[in-house]
């Protein structure tokens, strides 16, 4: 075991040349990031869960209720024993095969037998109380968080120029606003990696997981080898679109619909601003050319920008999603005219689109109705449906 530590904590993957451990040990004079201090995220992690079930329980559900946002679920499927057997044992999403053959066995249309397969798979989708919650949570988290970076980083001077990041790095000392900053960031995101397995369920769980756990390796990159200062730009920026989408889902799932496009809209202009302008021409300029220029490239360094490059990557791909669902909402448009109300069903929407009066509809009768998303009715849907399960 020994030997293993040895081999991890090596000096000369994780520090410059001629960099040492010991010379970044604390003194009466100076703190400087230490391994050790990572292990307070775990408990604040557990605290943070706990704080999320009482803010939601307390805090959330209430507000929800005061916008007349209810508990109730999706329309429940008519009992039927032999579409329940193939639902719970078979598959989900039948083939038009299996459809032809339930079709003969029951009597029923094929329209009709893809709507109780498709309300039943509602069935098992969270409330919009239950996604008006979790969207609380996280835009009083990510709306306080960002403020405090906002107001820590204003009176640092690498915030107007980058270059303080690397001069007299490594021996930067860490202060208690900085080591607060960073642990509150690595605890939240550890929260998530726990919540995650029982939040809602998006269609981009694995790129969620991904963008978690790189997150989470580059919080603690960044500490362990002092990146710190840097770490805080890379932190802030990526907060700054968080707040603005989920105040947008909430106004979705109340029924706001004015002030949830309005939102959304200013939610696409700053993701993709800094996400696709700001990061890779500041952060990724200092972390890949200003630092190489003052400090040199050494084992870690490498790491921390192909991390940086992975995080990145996923900005373009949630980057295009949004692009995607601004030009479906252009080309609905009536008259010619972008109207971000009316987009049809998107690829990231968290619940299955059905209409109403289709759904209302006994089995075995035809139906000729348009198909809506969720939180809508009577329109092709809305801007933000296919986008509000959009995270960091």
């Amino acid at each position: 075991m020994a030997g293993i530590l040895a081999w991890f904590w090596n000096e000369r993957f994780w520090l410059p040349h001629n960099v040492t451990w010991a010379d970044l040990k604390n003194t009466e004079e100076a703190t400087f990031p230490q391994a050790e201090d990572l292990y307070l995220a775990f408990p604040l992690a557990f605290c943070m869960l706990m704080v999320r079930l009482i803010f939601e329980r307390f805090v959330a559900k209430p507000c929800a209720i005061a916008l007349n946002i209810q508990a109730n679920g999706p329309q429940i499927a008519q009992p039927n024993a032999i579409l329940e057997k193939v639902f719970t044992a078979i598959t989900k999403h039948p083939d038009e095969k299996r459809l032809e053959g339930l079709s003969k066995q029951l009597d029923w249309d094929v329209r009709s037998i893809q709507r109780w397969f498709r309300q039943r798979r509602n069935q098992e989708k969270p409330s919009t109380l239950k996604r008006f919650c979790e969207s609380m949570w996280k835009f009083s988290y990510g709306l306080y968080i960002f403020t405090y970076g906002i107001r820590y980083l204003k009176k640092t001077p690498w915030l107007w120029n980058t270059k303080h990041c690397w001069y007299n790095y490594p021996y930067q000392p860490l202060t208690p606003d900085l080591h607060y900053y960073y642990i509150l960031e690595l605890s939240f995101y550890w929260s998530l990696m726990f919540s995650q397995f029982t939040d809602i369920k998006r269609k981009d769980f694995g790129v969620m997981f991904l963008h978690h756990l790189v997150a989470i390796l580059l919080i603690t990159f960044s500490y362990v080898n002092n990146m710190a200062r840097v770490g805080t730009l890379i932190l802030c920026l990526h907060d700054s679109a968080d707040a603005l989408l989920e105040a947008a889902k909430m106004a979705n799932y109340a029924k706001f619909q004015k002030i949830c496009d309005l939102l959304f809209v200013m939610f696409a202009m700053v993701f993709i601003t800094t996400r696709l302008g700001v990061f890779p021409l500041w952060v990724l300029n200092t972390t890949l050319f200003e630092s190489w220029e003052i400090v040199g490239p050494y084992p870690s360094w490498w790491v921390f920008n192909l991390l940086l490059l992975v995080i990145q990557g996923l900005n373009c791909f949630w980057s295009y999603l949004i692009v995607k669902i601004a030009c479906k909402a252009i080309s609905k448009g009536k008259s010619g005219k972008w109207n971000p109300l009316h987009v049809s069903k998107d690829d990231r929407s968290d619940i299955e689109s059905s209409s109403d009066e289709e759904d209302s509809e006994p089995p075995g009768k035809n139906s000729h109705t348009a198909t809506t998303t969720n939180g809508t009715s009577g329109t092709n849907g809305y801007l933000l449906t296919g986008a509000c399960a959009m995270d960091d």
